[in-house]
């Protein structure tokens, strides 16, 4: 039988730890539910679609989940605002007028005085998203022509971590780890969230330094679930989960989903011989 490699052991390790660690709480069958995601054809069905799309991941940026979608409801509603997502629509009538978007929505979601429509805002900021993120989908035609040119990068291994790169500079407020992932819940399944989580993990291991730039951490994390036979979706949800504890679609469990952190635990916890080098605990 052929010897596993380091990545491969590391990753069969923190699968095992995260069943291991909730049973009894969630199965694995639910667990795994979690570590595939549908293909982009499935994913999505136009261009509104991925208009919606991109302006969720972008609401993960800080507290702007709460701030953003628990305020009115969830982003899909934006619907009513934003002509059922039509971004040439978007484009055309709020380019650099981001206060008149933010008081439309203000006044279609009687939000009144409950949001700050100051420009260091978290809305205005949004705002400015939607704006952006409308002019970037704007060129394209239909969806088949998005998703040829995604994959004008994405079947490149040496170009593939240059895409969330370009989408980053493109749209405001989207960095690098926001690009990735829209990317990989849009069913690109070879991209991974260089998430705080994942890096803290990573970097306790010694497969990353500590001061690695997100380009170099997505780097690392395609190798590693490449040498490990799986998906870099799935391998960064499992460190996701171990990190965060939050099972998002179960919200029946724990606080809403929430069933604890596992992170410190899960580096403390390593075997010897997995990992000989020293191991770098969070405090």
């Amino acid at each position: 039988m052929a010897k596993l490699n380091t990545n491969e052991l590391f990753y069969k390790y923190a699968y095992k730890f995260l069943i291991d660690h909730t049973q009894g709480v969630i199965d694995e069958k639910s667990i795994r539910s979690y570590l595939t995601v549908s293909a982009p054809e499935l994913s999505c069905k136009k261009m509104s679609d991925v208009f919606c799309r991109m302006l969720l991941s972008a609401q993960n940026r800080q507290m702007s989940r709460n701030v953003i979608g628990g305020s009115i409801g969830g982003v899909e509603n934006l619907a009513k605002v934003l002509r059922n997502f039509d971004a040439r629509y978007v484009s055309s009538v709020y380019l650099n007028k981001e206060t008149e978007l933010l008081k439309v929505i203000q006044r279609e979601f009687s939000l009144g005085d409950k949001i700050n429509i100051d420009e260091k805002s978290l809305w205005f900021q949004y705002c400015k998203t939607i704006v952006s993120v409308a002019n970037f989908l704007s060129p394209f035609n239909n969806y088949k022509e998005f998703l040829q040119w995604i994959r004008v990068f994405y079947n490149d291994e040496k170009s593939a971590a240059a895409l969330p790169l370009i989408i980053s500079e493109e749209v405001f407020g989207f960095g690098f780890a926001l690009a990735c992932d829209f990317l990989k819940e849009l069913g690109f399944e070879n991209y991974g969230k260089p998430d705080v989580h994942v890096k803290e993990i990573l970097s306790a291991y010694n497969f990353i330094s500590e001061t690695a730039s997100d380009y170099s951490v997505l780097k690392t994390m395609i190798q590693m679930s490449k040498d490990a036979k799986v998906s870099c979706y799935e391998l960064d949800k499992v460190l996701w989960l171990i990190g965060s504890g939050k099972f998002y679609n179960h919200p029946n469990l724990g606080k809403n989903g929430f069933v604890g952190k596992m992170k410190s635990e899960f580096i403390k916890q390593v075997p010897d011989f997995l990992f000989r080098k020293k191991i770098n605990t969070p405090a």
